[in-house]
């Protein structure tokens, strides 16, 4: 019966439904696979409701239906071979069982339940019991439908393995009817004929597909670096977590915010040029581009401290703040907006991050760039602690779905005090260092102007390394430049937050 839907019909009408579609095809002779095309077509309709559940059943091996077709196992034919209340030789025994491929299976079955003795010096078989019962035959001759005894007996003997069998269970649906209305495409002459049973108002007309499937492939196109995948996730994150976006267009910075507003002492060694790019040209900022009482400020608390700090104790050189660098990181950036806030006026609480180049005078490897990209974030507020730093760089990154960090006491000369963040990396199978955090130091925010009970947590990280542990890549140059895989950036999945 190829089309059985208005049989399913009809039967759904007098019976409810169908709880079991396999057992009702093997009642009336059906195909099973035909039948659930034709559930389908009907749910499709949604003339009928449709489930799918699985049934476990179990089929003979072949070795079982041997025994079936034998009307025996081989320890019962074995057993009929031997006479009983007289002895047989062993080699007569084997002789008349006529199976040598089965005979050792049988005869270990019989001494096993003690049917027969065996005279070891003469090899005489003497056969104990009148009658045995054919256990595992009797099981099989009901199949399928084994009790949980039999089951047991034929899974120990392997003469049964279980099958998974799909089968439906269908009732009615919204639009449940006992006839299957005819559905057409097109429009023709003869569904203007009100006489005919093809008139248009007693057919359906199959909708429109404005899928986008219907739509056919997609063209070849470009796609995202890796890195700038992960730079948009991150800045979503940061915008979820309530921050704004700080302005990072000069990759040339003057000494003075890179290093000077962040109370960075000038003798400091990333200062030198082993750390750091000097530019040839042009060499020096004009200096009078930055407030002259802030220079002044940021001056007097290098050389003489204020009342909670001695300051670093040298002659501070305005030359040394004039110096053009490519920026070492993008703190430079939050310098700057830190001062502007202090100069609002009246403080407000605000949380700033940056994502983007900076440069680093390194020696390249698996691990390091001269050139990577900085992710930072910093939280302006009255009465911050470290407690509060902790808390919000594990949340960052724990929706980033980097869960295992540890934090590592450090020092740095603007933060107080500092630490390092590590996560482990699979790859590598270690801890490494993925950014660096500190709460900025009074000497650094009292110059700005900022309130006396303003604390200013901050992080920063670079955007590589996490994209290394994120997409377990063991070298951090085949993200950027000429070893780029270009293979792994066209089919990389997209960069997500594991919730």
């Amino acid at each position: 019966m190829a089309d059985s839907r208005e049989f399913i019909l009809q039967y759904i009408n007098e019976n409810g439904s169908i709880e079991d579609s396999k057992a009702l095809c093997d009642e009336n002779n059906f195909d099973h696979e035909q039948f659930i095309n034709n559930l389908k077509s009907l749910y499709a309709r949604e003339m009928i409701t449709y489930k799918q559940k699985s049934i476990q059943v179990y089929e003979l091996t072949k070795e079982a239906q041997t025994y079936l077709d034998a009307g025996a196992t081989p320890e019962i034919q074995l057993f009929n071979c031997a006479p009983f209340g007289e002895t047989i030789s062993e080699s007569d025994l084997q002789e008349k069982f006529n199976s040598k491929k089965t005979y050792k299976l049988a005869f270990g079955k019989c001494m096993r339940n003690k049917w027969f003795k065996i005279d070891k010096q003469t090899k005489q078989i003497t056969k104990l019991v009148e009658q045995a019962n054919d256990e595992a035959y009797q099981a099989l001759i009901h199949s399928p439908n084994f009790d949980k005894n039999e089951i047991k007996l034929l899974k120990q003997r392997k003469l049964i393995k279980p099958l998974k069998i799909i089968t439906i269970m269908a009732g009615k649906g919204g639009k449940f009817a006992l006839k299957v209305p005819i559905i057409v495409s097109d429009l023709t002459a003869e569904m203007l004929n009100p006489e005919s049973d093809m008139y248009w108002e007693k057919i359906e007309f199959n909708a429109f597909n404005y899928s986008e499937s219907a739509l056919g492939n997609r063209p070849l196109t470009g796609r995202l670096n890796s890195l700038l995948r992960v730079r948009q996730m991150y800045r979503e994150i940061f915008f979820e977590m309530g921050f704004q976006e700080m302005p990072t267009n000069n990759f040339v910075e003057s000494s003075f915010w890179n290093f000077d507003s962040l109370f960075q002492p000038q003798q400091h060694p990333a200062r030198e040029a082993h750390d750091t790019f000097f530019l040839e040209s042009p060499e020096l900022c004009d200096i009078d581009q930055i407030p002259e009482d802030y220079v002044q400020r940021v001056q007097s608390m290098h050389e003489n401290g204020d009342n909670n700090s001695i300051g670093w104790r040298y002659d501070w050189k305005i030359e040394e703040a004039q110096k053009n660098i490519l920026r070492t990181h993008t703190t430079a950036v939050s310098s700057r907006m830190l001062y502007r806030l202090a100069q609002e006026k009246e403080f407000t609480p605000k949380k700033y991050f940056s994502i983007d180049r900076v440069f680093r005078n390194e020696t390249l490897d698996s691990t390091h760039l001269a050139e990577f990209h900085q992710v930072e974030g910093l939280v302006a507020d009255y009465d911050l602690n470290l407690g509060n730093l902790m808390g919000i760089i594990a949340q960052f990154f724990e929706k980033l779905g980097i869960k295992k960090i540890k934090f590592k006491p450090a020092y740095n000369p603007y933060t107080e005090p500092s630490m390092e963040i590590f996560s482990w990396h699979e790859g590598h199978k270690k801890w490494i260092e993925i950014g660096n955090s500190g709460m900025f130091r009074p000497e650094m925010l009292e110059p700005m102007g900022l309130p006396k009970n303003v604390r200013v947590i901050a992080w920063g990280l670079s955007l590589e390394r996490p994209a290394m542990i994120k997409y377990k890549i063991d070298n951090i140059r085949t993200l950027i430049g000429s070893k780029l895989d270009l293979q792994q950036q066209y089919s990389a999945p997209i960069s997500r937050r594991e919730d």
